[in-house]
């Protein structure tokens, strides 16, 4: 299979943090570092080139372009800190140097500087040694070294414009003016600078140069000393030294001047966040004054139209016609303005304009394509939705919202997206010019979310739950459950029945979108997975994780794995051919792999992002590889063979134009077209007759001026005719005075000759006057000079014989004055030496004396702070042990704590099992109260019954006592007994009633004792839980003992009583005495009811036997009724003596039947 490649297309995005991060190269042509590159960007033409950075570099410092336009330095941190040179000129800019520290250790170089004839660079080192470097860059040579700085950041480095070896540099309470000479560098000037932090410099002239400040300050300085300063805003307040000092707090509220440019006609700079100046020369003061103010235009679609104003300037340049001013910020915009154009409206606030386009200024966390159009979507943590177009590579689309997007997810009709906030997740339109939601799901912060190929369904993670919902009906139809941790990628495959996830806690699941059940899985606790990705087959997975490989996994096991080296991928992506695997690093690199996967480590790595790689896809027509990083950078691949053609395509694929627009929105727009052309219409109409009143006034104008061109053309030809004349006059006037200057310069020069003959003349005989008389004095002066130095020699030998003698003399003499004064100086030296020697010992012995008191002093001092030490150490001993006796108190008052907490705790269990305990028997007796109170009410409605039938009764034995009367004093007996009986029974009921009373008034306070307890138990449960939070808030400061024992105490006034600590031990054993107590009292209650319970059971039962006895008494008494009945009857037809034998037999069968119901009865 060929290798497929990737190839840097297009870029978003600029990498902010890099000094000098916004170059011109020529009109058209900017530079900037956006990721781990360099691009060329051509603002004409919308074409990027690429410079690629180092391989494993670690940050980029900052760039400079030469002064010729031909050369850029980068500044690098790979293994050490380099700086590289490439050459502009050169189609691919290819490598021309590499710069570094030799033999010095460098970790960084923070700015640079090329010479004005680009043959020397300077570079300064950060810190802590601050050095600066100045290269013969071609020869790698390092020219001179020295330090600029003790402690502060250096900001800038520059030459002079017009001068090799004059170097600027600025920082923090620094600005130097170094010179080269004699193969090191000298600083020429000083200036005291420790209260200003200088952020940027320009060079105005060869002598001047100007510096901007952290405090908003402008400094103009002219070889090495202060001129001038002002302010950039003039309504601040310029502070003196000390109030400087006095007054930082100040500082911070005032605009600080982070950049700064020179042109021909002034300078730029920056006035604060969001506002550019521009400054011009006056012509006769060497001053400048502000002209123009330049302000970054807030965003259309921002919800805070401030925030863009907001953002700080961090570096300016002109292009070198200086027709163009351009700007970069620190949210990684780049703005441009046309400074003729500025110029012409000096009255108004100019506003820049984007170079390219707005993009992303913070981490991007989400990204997606689509099939039916060539769309990118991403969504960032600066709160912002972003739609891209990766074929004409513009910026379609954007909206700030209110919430940080963490996930977004692009429909395949590329016509609504879905975006995870941190409140929502909300599925929105993408209509003509607006993002608008019309669906909101309550799913909170959500990582992930996609919708399928065919876009029926979208699945969005919760945590460690993937919730699969429909599009159409926006039903949440499957709710996928399995993984332990948070799932940090998914991917459905191609037809859309399965969908693969993974997450933290190891696991790669293929699930079933139609059922949800779980078709096949593979965990490795060691890695945590980042990204997954499915073959076009969906039979393979790739996984990347923290483990450092790819691995490949099929039914349930890893086929392959290919280590990665020590570099974690983050994020994987497989073309739809299943030809190109893509994976993104966390070095922010994106390596092309082999597929089928390779046995060896075999890939192509390129340089793209400064961060790691977030998010990866691929588009729908495998044409193009998009990847996003944390650097807040989006870079669009080309996906191409070895041979530099694009992957073929199955078939080609047309994108839709169509777009959406609300019904609303579409009328809307309809109407103002019509108020619009209604409106063109009437100015058309009011053009027209405006049109006609400007020509009528027009004719008639021409018509007044051509009047009086009329009688200007008529004066002019007077004036033109008296010209003439005095022309003709002049002329003639003219030839008059030449003709007679001509005849007076003849005259003149006639007499003038003949003066000059006679001036020569007289000074031939003056000449040959002279040379005689000159004859005559050099023969004189000969003689003259013969006789001097005859004389001269007598008297040189005469004065020579006294001079001999006299020097001879002076000799003498001279040598004994000499050994005179030689001995006198030699006693004077020993005098000398002896008084020196003399006093050196003496102020010796003076010095030693001083240094043994001195050192008495100090002795006794060191013996005094010994011993205060040595007290010291002891007290601190003491308090250490006293601290260790605290701890171990508090450690046993903890312990003593925990075993309380654990007695509470079993006491509760046991409380807890005797109140089950009770409450079960409760139960039982509620339900036995129950059986009670149902037999009493059937006893009383028995006993009711009972009562209406003793009414007759009573009657018939009333009845029957008249009767018995006659039949004799026996039958008195029994009825008397029979009363009793009923009264005793009426007694017993009424005792029973009163019981029942009594039991249900015990229940119902025993229920309340029993909801008492039950709170009181609450009660220490929950402070138990308090206790127990607390003392885990104390376990965490158990290696500071003050806070340890500060937390105890609070805790144990917070939860200890001064009563509970005294009568703690009683009322422990009180607690104990009352539970048996209560155990005991409800013991004895629960026995007498259930004694009372049986007798209230047999009573009960008699009862019932009474009521059978009753029962059966009444049909005895209707028989003896019968039978007294039968009896009267018969009586009137018996004899006497029958009816007295009858009589005393029925009077014996009465009194048998009484006796039998005093036998039966209660």
């Amino acid at each position: 299979m060929a290798t497929v490649v990737a190839q840097s297309h297009y870029i978003f995005g600029l990498r902010t943090g890099v000094r000098n991060n916004l170059l011109y190269f020529d009109e058209q042509t900017v530079i900037f570092p956006c990721g781990n590159n360099c691009v060329r960007y051509n603002i004409n033409q919308k074409c990027q080139k690429f410079i690629p950075g180092t391989e494993r570099s670690q940050d980029m410092q900052a760039l400079a372009i030469s002064t010729n336009r031909r050369y850029l330095a980068v500044s690098e941190c790979v293994e050490k800190a380099t700086i590289t040179v490439f050459d502009l000129q050169h189609e691919q800019s290819r490598k021309r140097k590499v710069l570094t520290g030799g033999e010095i250790a460098v970790d960084k170089f923070v700015c640079m500087a090329f010479s004005p004839d680009s043959k020397y660079l300077i570079g300064q080192a950060g810190g802590p040694d601050w050095t600066l470097f100045l290269w013969m860059w071609e020869k790698k040579k390092v020219m001179a070294t020295v330090k600029t700085s003790t402690d502060g950041p250096i900001n800038q480095i520059s030459f002079n414009p017009e001068d090799n070896t004059q170097i600027c540099v600025s920082g923090n309470g620094v600005f130097k003016i170094f010179r080269y000479a004699g193969e090191i560098l000298k600083q020429s000037s000083t200036f005291k600078t420790d209260t200003h932090h200088f952020l940027c410099h320009t060079w105005m002239s060869t002598e001047q140069v100007i510096a901007g400040t952290d405090a908003g300050q402008l400094m103009m300085f002219e070889s090495g000393r202060l001129r001038w300063e002002m302010n950039v805003t003039p309504a601040q307040k310029v502070y003196s030294q000390s109030e400087k000092q006095d007054s930082n707090e100040t500082f911070s509220t005032l605009p600080r001047v982070t950049a700064i440019v020179a042109y021909s006609n002034g300078f730029a700079c920056s006035a604060g966040p969001g506002t550019v100046c521009l400054f011009e020369k006056r012509e006769e003061e060497d001053q400048y004054k502000k002209t123009k103010e330049i302000k970054i235009p807030p965003e259309l679609f921002s919800n805070d139209a401030s925030s863009a104003e907001q953002q700080e300037i961090s570096t300016l340049c002109i292009s070198p016609s200086e027709e163009t001013l351009a700007a970069s910020t620190d949210r990684g915009q780049l703005y441009g303005i046309s400074l003729s154009l500025a110029e012409l409206n000096k009255g108004v606030c100019a506003q820049f304009e984007h170079l390219s386009h707005s993009s992303h200024s913070s981490v991007i966390t989400g990204l997606s394509t689509c099939i039916r159009k060539p769309l990118i979507a991403t969504c960032s943590l600066d709160r912002s939705v972003r739609i891209w177009n990766f074929e004409t590579n513009v910026l379609e689309m954007y909206k700030e919202f209110q919430e940080e997007a963490y996930s977004i997810a692009l429909h395949p009709t590329g016509l609504y997206i879905l975006v995870g906030f941190s409140d929502k997740l909300r599925l929105m339109t993408l209509l003509i010019d607006d993002i608008r939601t019309f669906k909101e799901f309550t799913v909170r912060s959500c990582r992930e979310c996609a919708f399928s190929n065919g876009g029926h369904l979208f699945a969005a993670v919760n945590g460690n739950v993937i919730n699969i919902y429909s599009t159409t009906t926006f039903e949440d139809v499957l709710n996928l459950k399995g993984h332990n941790e948070k799932v940090r990628a998914i991917a459905f495959s191609a037809e859309d029945s399965r969908l693969v996830s993974c997450g933290m806690d190891g696991a790669v699941y293929e699930w079933n979108t139609l059922t949800g059940a779980r078709e096949s899985e593979s965990v490795l606790k060691t890695c945590s997975y980042t990204g997954v990705t499915i073959s076009p087959d969906a039979k393979t997975f790739f996984a990347v994780g923290t483990d450092c490989s790819l691995k490949e996994i099929q039914d349930c096991q890893i086929l392959k794995e290919v280590r990665t080296g020590d570099v974690v991928c983050t994020t994987v992506a497989m073309s739809r051919s299943g030809r190109a695997l893509f994976i993104g690093t966390s070095t922010g690199t994106v390596r092309a792999i082999k597929y089928p996967l390779p046995l060896q480590n075999d890939w192509i790595e390129y340089q793209a992002h400064a961060g790691p790689v977030t998010k990866m896809v691929i588009t729908f027509d495998d044409q193009f590889l998009i990847t996003v990083s944390e650097d807040s950078c989006l870079f669009i691949w080309k996906i191409i063979d070895k041979e530099g053609q694009g992957l073929k395509r199955e078939k080609e694929l047309i994108y839709a134009e169509e777009i959406l627009i609300t019904k609303s929105d579409l009328e809307e727009k309809n109407k103002i077209m019509l108020d619009l052309n209604a409106r063109v219409t009437e100015l058309q109409e009011e053009n027209k007759y405006q049109l006609s009143l400007r020509d009528i006034e027009y004719k008639e104008k021409i018509n007044e001026l051509t009047e009086k061109c009329i009688q200007q053309i008529n004066s002019l030809n007077v004036l033109k005719a008296e010209k003439e004349k005095k022309q003709a006059a002049h002329v003639k006037s003219l030839s008059e005075v030449l003709e007679k200057h001509d005849k007076e310069q003849q005259d003149m020069e006639s007499s003038n000759n003949q003066k000059l003959m006679l001036e020569y003349e007289k000074y031939q005989e003056l000449q040959l006057k002279l040379h005689k008389v000159q004859q005559e004095y050099e023969q004189q002066l000969h003689s003259v000079e013969e006789s001097k130095t005859r004389a001269l020699e007598e008297m040189m030998q005469s004065y020579e014989a006294k001079l001999e003698e006299k020097m001879m003399l002076d000799e003498s003499q001279q040598k004994v004055r000499e050994f005179d004064e030689y001995i006198k100086q030699e006693e004077e030296d020993a005098d000398m030496e002896i008084h020196e020697i003399r006093i050196k010992y003496e102020q010796n012995l003076k010095e030693e004396k001083k240094a043994n008191t001195r050192l008495k002093v100090e002795l006794d001092t060191t013996t005094k702070q010994f011993h205060v030490l040595q007290r010291e150490i002891e007290n601190r001993n003491l308090e250490i042990e006293k601290l260790k006796q605290e701890v171990q108190k508090l450690q046993s008052v903890i312990k003593a704590l925990e075993n309380d907490i654990t007695g509470l705790k079993t006491a509760i269990q046991k409380r807890d099992g005797i109140i089950q305990d009770k409450e079960k028997s409760i139960y039982e007796l509620k339900k036995k109260n129950d059986t009670l109170n149902k037999t009493i009410e059937v006893m009383e409605f028995r006993a009711e019954y009972m009562e209406e039938q003793i009414e007759p009764k009573e009657n018939e034995i009333q009845e029957l006592k008249e009767q018995m009367l006659e039949v004799g004093h026996c039958d008195k007996r029994c009825v008397f007994q029979m009363e009793v009986e009923l009264k005793e029974f009426h007694k017993t009921n009424t005792q029973l009633e009163l019981k029942i009373a009594e039991l249900t008034l015990k229940l119902k306070t025993k229920d309340k004792e029993m909801h008492k307890e039950m709170r009181k138990v609450q009660d220490i449960g929950v402070l138990v839980q308090r206790f127990k939070a607390d003392l885990h808030t104390c376990v965490e400061f158990i290696q500071d003992p003050k806070r340890l024992k500060e937390h105890i105490r609070e805790l144990y006034k917070c939860y200890v009583q001064p009563s509970d600590v005294v009568e703690k031990v009683a009322v422990d054993t009180d607690t104990q005495k009352e539970n048996h107590r209560q155990r005991e009292h409800y013991e004895k209650i629960i026995t007498t009811l259930k004694n009372q319970l049986t007798r209230d059971t047999n009573v009960f039962q008699d009862n019932v036997i009474l009521m059978k006895e009753i029962n059966d008494l009444r049909q005895e008494l209707r028989a003896v009724r019968m039978q007294l009945h039968n009896y009267d009857s018969q009586s009137s037809f018996n004899k006497n003596n029958k009816s007295s034998a009858n009589t005393r037999g029925d009077q014996c069968e009465i009194y048998g039947f009484w006796i039998n119901l005093d036998k039966h009865g209660p």
